[in-house]
């Protein structure tokens, strides 16, 4: 098989099983470093051990790019695969096979560990029709967050990503902060050249019920709002620890979404499963519209959304309440009504 192809889809399995990262871009490294190579100048570096001399390359990446040259499947990926095999979730599996798209993702611009590109191919392999770029605003300065100058720059590249006409569409936009006074970070010429907004809260995570049900209605009620992210900044596991969930009115909040045609996010992050079923309940009976989204910072998390569309399904939400099961037509139109 491919030794590039063989790399890249060792990353996608460990990306999915949340790996660490050093070991994740180990593969992704290498397989950048041998792409320009020609097969046969690959082969023969492989025989004569030259290869291992190249940086970017390991014994692990080595023995992978020497198995895949001699065209076999790599053990390693074998192996990979076949832990892979069963689903990353019990349920959701007709929910799951109904999305289209996902409205929510991070690439190296921002946050994210791999370049625009990566995030694209990855999602029209995995069958999805569209793909929202949602790289974070200026004030997360943690997550590298875009400036105008720079998401401007970025808007270019996904309009080249998109000259090819081959029916998956990367959408512009946004992981917007909303900041504590209830306004969104980014200015609104610029929001209104984006084709999705999604608005989050990303600070001050404590602060008291009163403060945050004003700051997230601020959000809500401006017109470029088209998501509201992970709602309730909650962590329930993984490798930051777990923060409990910030304190809102929900009954108004999700009453403001409703009235304002701002969508719910079911955000699918494992470590995150954010709302809790409490609220995906309180927000279905408000008669809000849902987005099942990856939050991905890599590639093989793009996949994390079977694990929204299990929760999704456990707590009865119907598939047509679920904006990325919409046809992209019918999404843009949605998406740009209230601008």
């Amino acid at each position: 098989m491919d030794a590039v192809d063989a790399l890249n889809e060792i990353a996608f399995w460990l990306e999915r099983e949340l790996a660490p990262s050093f070991k994740v871009q180990a593969f992704r490294k290498a397989a950048s470093a041998i792409r320009s190579l020609e097969p046969e100048e690959l082969a023969a570096r492989a025989r004569d051990g030259r290869l291992k001399n190249m940086k970017g390359i390991g014994s692990r990446t080595f023995e992978v790019i020497s198995q895949a040259v001699d065209g076999g499947v790599p053990d390693y990926l074998a192996k990979l695969r076949e832990r892979s095999a069963k689903p990353l979730a019990e349920g959701g599996a007709e929910l799951n096979s109904a999305l289209r798209g996902d409205l929510h993702s991070h690439s190296n611009w921002s946050d994210g560990g791999s370049p625009i590109e990566t995030m694209a191919d990855t999602a029209r392999m995995l069958g999805r029709d569209y793909l929202a770029l949602t790289d974070h605003s200026p004030n997360l300065t943690i997550a590298n967050g875009l400036s105008v100058k720079r998401l401007t720059e970025q808007l270019d590249v996904v309009a080249e990503i998109n000259q090819g006409a081959d029916g998956f569409r990367l959408l512009a936009g946004i992981e917007v902060d909303i900041l504590e006074n209830g306004t969104l970070d980014q200015t609104p010429a610029m929001l209104q050249q984006l084709d999705v907004v999604v608005a989050s809260v990303h600070s001050k995570l404590r602060s008291d019920k009163r403060t945050m049900t004003k700051r997230m209605l601020g959000g809500i009620t401006d017109p470029h709002t088209n998501v509201l992210g992970h709602c309730t900044g909650r962590l329930v596991k993984g490798s930051r620890g777990t923060r409990p969930e910030s304190e809102f009115d929900a009954d108004r909040v999700f009453a403001a979404c409703a009235e304002n045609d701002v969508a719910v996010e079911i955000n699918s992050r494992p470590e995150r499963q954010d709302p809790p079923d409490n609220l995906i309940q309180l927000a279905l009976d408000a008669g809000c519209l849902f987005s099942i989204d990856s939050d991905a910072h890599a590639p093989g998390q793009l996949d994390f959304l079977q694990y929204g569309a299990e929760r999704a399904a456990r707590n009865g939400v119907p598939a047509e309440r679920i904006i990325n099961t919409w046809p992209l037509d019918r999404l843009l139109e949605w998406t740009a009504a209230g601008k």
